[in-house]
């Protein structure tokens, strides 16, 4: 089955090279597409993409807004942030709203295609020290959980490479296991830590 995928973006151009982009990959679809987050938080609830790429700065409601408003809306799908250069507030507000990650509208072509596969996968493309910004926060914010299951040791090393930023994939061959093997630690780390996300996963395990 192919990824589908929809847009939010203000910029024409780009908009329509994205969507030649996807349209020309082998295994993605370009579901829908939208110049405002007016528009595509009308239309994405009915189109129901895998995931949308929403530009951080649109015109009208941003794009974090955007987020924010489609996380409540629909939950199951995931939006990934299109930035023009790494604005450290923008992208970590839009990661506390709810994105998956983000992308830089420069990123190479096989780049943006990896990084999409890769949100299907469960993964979360973006750059250690954005991620580090994050987990800090929820540090910060949160008080210490009390111990669940305990991880093993296994499971504590798959937590610890992703405390680091690394994708699924870059762990599977760092530990010389399976990509699928990865994912079923990483549900079990899911699990037990009682959490919904990689953030909150790392953030939990790094105040223990």
């Amino acid at each position: 089955m192919p990824i589908t995928v929809s847009l939010v973006e203000d910029n024409h151009q780009l908009r329509a090279t994205l969507a030649r982009l996807l349209e020309g990959a082998e295994g993605f679809r370009c579901l829908s597409q939208y110049a405002t987050a007016e528009e595509a938080l009308a239309g994405l609830p009915k189109d129901k993409p895998e995931i949308v790429l929403v530009d951080i700065n649109l015109p009208g409601m941003n794009g974090v807004e955007c987020v924010r408003r489609l996380k409540q809306t629909s939950p199951e799908i995931a939006a990934v942030m299109l930035t023009a250069y790494e604005d450290t507030d923008n992208i970590f507000n839009a990661l506390a709203a709810g994105a998956t990650g983000y992308l830089l509208k420069r990123a190479p072509r096989t780049e943006l295609l990896d990084a999409i596969r890769e949100v299907r996968r469960g993964g979360s493309p973006m750059t250690t020290h954005i991620a580090r910004k994050v987990v800090q926060s929820f540090q910060k914010q949160s008080p210490a959980a009390p111990p669940g299951e305990a991880l093993s040791a296994r499971e504590q090393e798959v937590l610890d490479h992703l405390s680091r930023g690394f994708l699924y994939k870059e762990i599977a061959d760092k530990m010389g296991i399976s990509y699928e093997t990865v994912h079923t630690y990483i549900r079990r780390i899911y699990e037990k830590l009682q959490v919904r996300t990689r953030t909150e996963a790392v953030a939990k395990f790094l105040r223990r």
